[in-house]
């Protein structure tokens, strides 16, 4: 078990501006965390920092040996199987084929050079070597991006009897599937919870809409503050311009009226201090509240239908061996999906 403690992390890139300031939290390299966050908001850069690949000024402690996926890998051309073995040298055989084969990689796939496996077969391989390894903690960033549907699931089940990681993903059902901590990073601050992504959903929503409610509230609150501070403003040049009024019939009672003004305009400054007050706490309020802009999509109008790609009789092949055989006709304005698993050739078709 190791404490990783990040204390006051501020970082930028050369002439952009910080991604983290003066960022706080901690985490157990036992736990299987996940981390999410939009686009630019620095998952990949934090774990770079927790890696040591970036300078952190000192604010990373308690750093293990850390291990980043992907990887590169020095010899595509060699068999999958040789170089999950050259990965962990010292692993037994025997190890290296249990956690291939948990992910779905068996002797045929393993025979094969690792340039020729699909994109989802090569995540599968590191992600085994990284496992094999058994020495330094997992950093590992978006590992979906080339899995199906039933290669996410296959990696979800395989992650979650694995301790000790800290995972990337914007695939909130594969989270969820593999991941008992989640850390976020937000516009302006990192929170971290227990549980998994659902977990910190729920959370995240109850707290924005009690932010949103309070926010309503101080809204309502400066209206009347603002109707509250006017009114005791001109109460008070009312009884300012009373003070100095002249009448040849009475004489104005000059000290009473300056101390009615001065009273009237103490409440006025005090009724605009609390709505600035009311301001500045719903400033803080959602901060962190995400929305998206609306997606839509304006088609082409197709006059008649044409074909635009035919294929008859299409046969792929990897050395020699034929991996996807497809008979399709796409027309104008149709919308046509390639489905199938991982290695059967979706990518060159």
């Amino acid at each position: 078990m190791a404490q990783i403690s990040v204390e006051h992390l501020t970082f930028a890139y050369d002439g952009g501006d910080p991604l983290f300031e003066d960022v706080c939290f901690s985490i157990d390299t036992r736990w299987r965390l996940g981390l999410t966050g939009r686009n630019g908001r620095g998952k990949t850069t934090l774990l770079r920092l927790l890696a040591g690949r970036l300078p952190d000024g000192g604010a990373v402690r308690g750093r293990p040996a850390c291990v980043l996926f992907p990887f590169s890998v020095p010899d595509p051309s060699l068999p999958a199987g040789q170089l999950l073995r050259a990965f962990a040298p010292d692993a037994p055989e025997w190890r290296c084929a249990c956690e291939a084969d948990r992910l779905g990689l068996r002797g045929e796939t393993l025979a094969r050079p690792f340039a020729a496996l699909s994109g989802g077969e090569q995540v599968k391989c590191m992600l085994a070597a990284l496992f094999v390894q058994e020495e330094g903690y997992c950093l590992i960033d978006e590992p979906t991006d080339h899995l199906d549907a039933e290669g996410r699931a296959c990696v979800s089940r395989y992650l979650k009897e694995k301790d000790g990681f800290l995972l990337v993903s914007h695939d909130r059902d594969f989270l969820d599937g593999c991941v008992d901590h989640m850390l976020a990073l937000g516009r302006e601050e990192v929170t971290l919870c227990r549980g998994n992504y659902s977990t910190w959903e729920r959370e995240k929503l109850r707290r924005d809409e009690a932010e949103r409610a309070r926010s309503e509230g101080l809204r309502r609150e400066i209206a009347r503050l603002d109707q509250a501070a006017r009114r005791a403003a001109d109460w008070a040049g009312k009884a300012e311009a009373e003070k100095h009024a002249r009448n040849s019939g009475l004489r104005p009672d000059r000290g009473y009226l300056g101390h009615k003004a001065a009273k009237l305009m103490k409440h006025a400054k005090t009724v605009q201090a609390r709505r600035e007050e009311a301001a500045a706490e719903k400033r803080q309020l959602l901060r962190e509240a995400q929305t998206a802009e609306e997606l839509r999509f304006r088609p082409l109008r197709w006059e008649k239908a044409s074909p635009l790609v035919r294929a008859e009789d299409l046969t792929l092949y990897y050395d020699g061996r034929p991996v996807c055989r497809a008979d399709f006709c796409l027309q104008a304005g149709r919308r046509l999906a390639l489905t199938g698993p991982n290695g059967c050739g979706k990518a060159r078709c």
